[in-house]
């Protein structure tokens, strides 16, 4: 709780509940940002990364916008924006579907591969450096917390 209140300057008295949502929501924040600074070098947000693999993913194959969006870790983004801006920096491929003229496929170009073949080993550093205040048997206790407070 002491914790809490240095880093809100506050000596207000929170709920537990209150203050474990508060903690995971500025944790979210501090990972967040600390992923921001590795991929800002390659011009790519956290939601056009997770693109980048999902599509890598696919090995070759094509996938259409509705399917990406389905495997994305944040459903709030708008994924036509985000392959827009791939497509943009050419690291995706936007093709009409030969059967179904009415269907966009997307495939990662070999630029996409090569650029996540760089960022991969960066970002897996950066994990490690997160989490390295915790054993591995308390990341696995973290996981399954985490996995049941989402089970509501």
């Amino acid at each position: 709780m002491k914790e809490l209140n240095k880093i809100l300057k506050s000596n207000a008295k929170f709920p537990l509940s209150q203050e474990t949502v508060i903690n995971i929501f500025l944790t979210n924040i501090w990972i967040k940002d600390d992923l921001l600074l590795e991929l800002k070098p390659f011009d790519l947000s956290l939601e056009q990364f997770n693109v980048l693999r999902i599509l890598r993913g696919q090995k070759g194959k094509p996938i259409n916008l509705q399917d990406i969006q389905e495997r994305m870790i944040s459903k709030m983004s708008n994924t036509t924006r985000l392959v827009d801006k791939l497509i943009k920096k050419k690291f995706v491929r936007r093709t009409i579907c030969k059967t179904n003229r009415r269907k966009v496929e997307i495939v990662i170009t070999d630029l996409g591969l090569k650029t996540l073949k760089k960022v991969d080993p960066i970002i897996h550093s950066t994990e490690e450096k997160l989490t390295k205040n915790l054993t591995p048997d308390e990341l696995i206790q973290l996981n399954k917390l985490l996995i049941k407070l989402k089970n509501q």
